[in-house]
């Protein structure tokens, strides 16, 4: 998907005091009909930019499978574009004692990137977005709802886009979207417990897919 020159350096711009590397805009299918929104990129990902090509990315490639879809069908995007990164110790060698780990996006963050997904909703224009991790569906929804508690629903609904990005102010668009919220493929690797939730969320997105 090209980006207006402008939407991209903006969005640079405002994440400049900010802790972050990287910038992934999104890839895939943008004439599909399926657009998957997560929370921001990992390390991997910031390196290649690519989205969802580290551990989080096989487990995705496997619940994507199980939905009888495939990355070249569908368009992989985020919340944030930039990986949001904290220092944290460690005692890996050569380090200096301490490494960057992963963080969740801060509002500010989400904020900045907020033109981006809304241009991209509106250009791709998608019968469905899925949703992963309460991240992704509080920025494209506005509700703060458990994920446990609405995963695999199908809510047909308008999406938010921003309206002032200086105040954090969203507006709901005009258009209606079903959107299905997921878990975060991540999710499973701190706990595990959630695994049999997910696999009857895929077995009932896959049925409404079908």
């Amino acid at each position: 998907m090209e980006f207006p020159d402008h939407l991209i350096e903006e969005a640079k711009i405002r994440m400049e005091p900010h802790d972050v590397e990287g910038f992934v805009l999104g890839q895939g299918d943008t004439n599909g009909e399926v657009m998957l929104v997560g929370e921001a990129p990992g390390e991997n990902e910031a390196v290649e930019g690519r989205p969802f090509i580290g551990r989080a990315g096989k487990e995705l490639d496997k619940q994507l499978t199980i939905l009888g879809l495939a990355r070249e069908d569908i368009y992989i995007t985020s919340v944030v574009r930039s990986r949001p990164y904290k220092w944290v110790k460690t005692n890996k060698k050569d380090s200096g004692g301490k490494r960057k780990a992963n963080r969740k996006p801060n509002q500010k963050e989400i904020n900045a990137h907020a033109p981006l997904l809304d241009y991209q909703i509106e250009t791709m224009n998608p019968k469905i977005i899925i949703t992963l991790g309460g991240v992704a569906f509080e920025r494209v929804t506005g509700r703060k709802d458990k994920i446990s508690e609405i995963i695999g629903q199908v809510l047909e609904m308008p999406v938010m886009k921003v309206k002032d990005i200086e105040a954090g102010v969203y507006e709901p668009s005009d258009q209606v979207y079903q959107v299905i919220p997921l878990y975060h493929p991540a999710a499973v690797f701190y706990n595990p417990k959630i695994k049999q939730t997910i696999d009857q969320s895929l077995d009932q997105v896959k049925r409404y897919l079908s």
